[in-house]
């Protein structure tokens, strides 16, 4: 085990599980529903934020203050719908091993319901990790809040790294005083990502696995 190891938050959609795209047309079609077509790289930009941030963001704060609610409970179902075949992306259950080999507690970082968190829990498998789920927060990101929770979900005060896909991740984890690392799974730039506050970024999980002990700051200890 490595000497005092950071904690390891993990976000899911688009970073462990392959889920962006599916959610952006699940989007689409939601938001359709009530009267708003958006192209679907706009849907996509917005991928990575709580569906409170995604509507007010695309559709602005009127069509968001009378339909956000009523279009994020269709959003899930049309996710539902479109998403029996989801997978976990390639290097995530490896991931996950290996950071855990190292002496890193491990916390799942999802705004999803519980259920959510239990199926990606499957996906992954792995039955024994903490997480968090909307319960856990008020507001979300690019908010500080998921990230917060996810540490208080640990003993103590510590340092800590958060994996994430997307520019909401990063500035996420930026105002929760904690490092961020990127991975291009979910279709956001290496420069978008680098801007947002991510200290590194990679092009795949088994990219960040090939440098993991560099990534969590461990190289050199031992």
């Amino acid at each position: 085990m490595t000497p005092n190891p950071p904690a390891v938050l993990l976000d899911v959609d688009g970073t462990l599980v392959d889920s962006n795209y599916p959610h952006a047309l699940a989007w689409f079609r939601a938001l359709r529903e009530r009267g708003r077509t958006f192209p679907l790289v706009t849907l996509h930009r917005s991928i990575g934020m709580g569906g409170d941030q995604l509507v007010e963001t695309v559709a602005g704060e009127a069509f968001a203050a009378e339909h956000a609610e009523a279009a994020a409970a269709a959003e899930k179902l049309r996710f539902a719908e479109i998403t029996g075949d989801l997978v976990a992306l390639e290097g995530a259950s490896e991931l996950i091993a290996a950071v855990r080999e190292r002496g890193c507690d491990v916390v799942l970082a999802t705004s999803g319901s519980e259920e959510e968190a239990q199926r990606h829990m499957r996906l992954l498998g792995v039955e024994d990790l903490k997480y968090t789920t909307s319960s856990d927060v008020e507001a979300s990101k690019p908010e500080p809040d998921l990230v917060l929770a996810a540490l208080e979900k640990l003993d103590g005060e510590r340092d800590a790294v958060l994996v994430g896909d997307s520019t909401w991740d990063c500035e996420a984890a930026q105002r929760a005083g904690v490092r961020a690392i990127g991975v291009l799974t979910g279709g956001f730039s290496e420069g978008e990502l680098r801007d947002a506050g991510a200290v590194a970024v990679y092009e795949r999980l088994g990219d960040l696995l090939d440098d993991l002990d560099g990534a969590l700051g461990l190289a050199g200890s031992g």
